[in-house]
This record gives C-alpha cells, structure tokens and sequence, in this order.
C-alpha cells in the first residue's frame, strides 16, 4: 500500500512538472521548485527521471547570484510528437505538433457538410493523416497518438472505447476507432469546444483560469465548461450543448432537428442565410460573407444593420444564461463567427452581457477572445494524447 502511494506521489510530481515544462519552455530546477511547489531535492529527482526519459535536455549555464553558475533545462522537440484532428464545417483538418507544441506540418481535405458520413469523414482523415506520415517519417517512430476535435457528444465506456453521437451531421453512434481503423497509434476524441477549451487553458485565453467558459461560435455553437481547472463533460460527455438551448418555443429548424435552438439563430451560417434572404450578396466561404455582413451594417446597411444588432443582441443573451449558471470569471469566446462578431461588436456584447446578468456575477466575469484563432480546436486534440504521456511515463517510440 506505501508503495502505490510513493508511487502514485512520485507520477504526480513528475506530471506536474512535465507540465510546467511544457507550457513554460526553458526553466531551471530552481523555477520548477518554486512554481511546481517542490522541494529543490524532489525538483531534481524527477528532472533527472525526465532527462533519462530522453524528453528533457540541458540545454547550456546561465549566471547565478555569487554561486556557480545554474543549468538551464527544456523539453526535446523532437523526443514525442502529436496529431490533433479538428473536423469542422469544411472538411478534416490534421496537424502535426512536436513535444514544445510547435505545429510542425499540416493538411486539409475538403468534406462538404451535405456529404458528412462517418465514412466520407473517416476517408479524409486517413488521407490527411497518410499525407502527414509521409511528409514528415522522422516523426513516426515518436508519435504518441492522435487526437480528434468532433462535433457532437463523445460518450467514453468504462473499457475505454469512445463514441461520438453527432445528432446534426446524423451520426447516431460511431465509434471513434472506426473514424481511424488503421491507426498504428492510439486514437482518442473529444466535442470540439472541449479541445478548444484545453488548448485555450494550456496555452490562450484561459490559461489559469480555475472556473471559466470557452465558446465556440461557427456554424455551430458549443461550450467548453472549465471547473476547478479541469473541463467538465457532464454524466456521459454531452455537457456544453450550448447551441441547443432553447431561446424560443418554436422558431427555426436547427440542424439538429428541432425547433428554437440558440444556433439556429445565431450560428455563422444561419446570419449569412438571413442575410441573403433579404436580397444581398456576399461572397460564397460563410466566413468571408459574415464579414461583409458586419462591414455592411457598420456602413448603415439596413437589413444588414438589422441582422447584426439581432445577432449581438441573442449571442449576448445566450452569454448571460451561461454567466448565471456557471459564475466564470472568464468567457472566451473562439471559433470564425465568434472571432468575427466580438472584433466588430465587442464592446456592445460585453455591456449588453452585464446588463441581462445578475449584478454579481456580470461584475465579476471577463469577456476576452480566443488567443489561438482557427487553430485551436486541433492543438486541443493534440493534448489528449499528450497528456496521457504527462500522467505517466512511457519510453518514447515504444509500440502504443
């Protein structure tokens, strides 16, 4: 029994440090012992452990105070390397990162929406992945797994096996190995607003933030929920469905299939197509066409005008009820519609969020914008794998 827990201790320092490494880059024992909250002897016994994993190199001397001089130590780029998958509204995007979290390659292959079935999804996720191997075979002897960023809830049995239940793309239970079923490398998953909710702790807007909501507004709309510095993913992994709250007891047809949905008013796509109803004209990517949506209301375009003052108006709404529920001292709002809709209006969401919150909780809370743009979604995939060889060692190229 003493022994798992020296154990269970000695893996829980070493994760701690690892992490800290990682986030911080070059670092010397005396910085992990203080930022870690180890003791100088436990920050060198475990940097040692590291050192011998091959995953940590010294990297040169920096002066010290009047003492001799102190060994500069961080991580080897390329002791491990990670796959993050973000598969969004266009197709399949696959990036390659190395240990210190640089993206290293990359590849996309266009899947369009009406034609999203697991198998034309899986196709391009072999094909992308393929792609990147071939591109880049120093890294597959070191590559730890591959994460995935998917739309909908991704349900994890007690064995371990991962399913996705993608109610609007109408996956009704796929499994995740199957999106990848010649993988060499272990295979994990999560929604898509979760990746982006770990990426954003590790390395953007929520980083130390101990109780905050990362959103997600593309086509579709999603939350990360952030509690006790550890996302949240509900009973089965469906928390966050923040895009099928109702707003409305009727209203308009969401892509899930019912009626009312705060995404069906306020997702990019569905702006752009209220937009085009009333007679204009923009530019076909979703994308490019929300933003001439919001230039043209910003030059007194009426319908345009309309358009945007509704969207901030909902999208604020939908904000608060998140604020009310959740008490976060942090909402980051991601994704292209979101990204676009706080750089036009920003300062109108913001003060309309206080004004629907309760006092307190409106006072308290921060309003911010993602820090890692269109990438975040895969670079929080990349993290499942990664994390797992922070949670304990594993002997870098071994089989997974």
């Amino acid at each position: 029994m003493r022994s798992h827990t020296v154990r269970d201790l000695r893996n829980g320092n070493r994760a701690r440090v690892l992490r800290f490494m990682l986030q911080n880059g070059r670092t010397t024992r005396a910085e992990i012992a203080r930022n870690c909250h180890l003791s100088v002897a436990t920050a060198g016994t475990v940097t040692a452990d590291l050192l011998a994993e091959g995953l940590v190199t010294e990297t040169g001397t920096i002066p010290s105070d009047g003492g001799r001089p102190v060994a500069e130590l961080c991580p080897v780029p390329d002791s491990a390397f990670v796959m993050g998958a973000d598969i969004g509204e266009a197709g399949v995007t696959v990036e390659l990162f190395d240990l210190t979290l640089r993206r290293r390659d990359r590849a996309f292959i266009e899947v369009a929406e009406s034609q999203s079935t697991p198998a034309n999804v899986s196709a391009a996720l072999s094909a992308a992945v393929e792609l990147l191997h071939e591109r880049n075979s120093f890294a597959d002897s070191s590559l730890l797994g591959i994460g995935l960023g998917l739309p909908g809830v991704v349900e994890i049995a007690a064995d371990g096996t991962e399913t996705v239940f993608a109610q609007s793309m109408g996956w009704l239970g796929t499994s995740v190995r199957d999106l990848l079923p010649d993988a060499k490398v272990t295979v994990h998953a999560e929604n898509g607003a979760n990746t982006l909710a770990l990426a954003e702790m590790w390395l953007g807007a929520a980083r130390g933030v101990e109780h905050g909501v990362v959103v997600l507004v593309g086509r579709g709309l999603g939350a990360g929920i952030i509690s006790a510095g550890r996302t949240f993913r509900g009973s089965s992994g469906g928390a966050g469905e923040w895009g099928h709250t109702k707003i409305s007891s009727g209203g308009p047809q969401c892509r899930c299939g019912r009626r009312g949905c705060l995404e069906a008013y306020i997702g990019g796509d569905a702006l752009v197509r209220s937009w085009l109803a009333t007679g204009a004209t923009a530019p076909t990517p979703y994308g490019e066409a929300l933003e001439a949506l919001l230039s043209r209301a910003d030059e007194g375009d009426g319908p345009a005008r309309r358009i945007a003052d509704e969207a901030v108006e909902l999208l604020s709404l939908g904000l608060s009820n998140l604020v009310n529920l959740l008490n976060p001292e942090r909402v980051v709002v991601g994704g292209w519609a979101g990204l676009s809709l706080l750089a036009a209006r920003g300062a109108q969401i913001t003060e309309r969020v206080r004004l629907e919150c309760l006092d307190r909780p409106g006072e308290q809370v921060s309003l911010v914008p993602s820090h890692l743009g269109g990438d975040g979604v895969a670079l929080g995939a990349a993290l499942l794998p990664l994390e797992l060889l922070i949670e304990g060692p594993r002997r870098v190229g071994a089989p997974v």
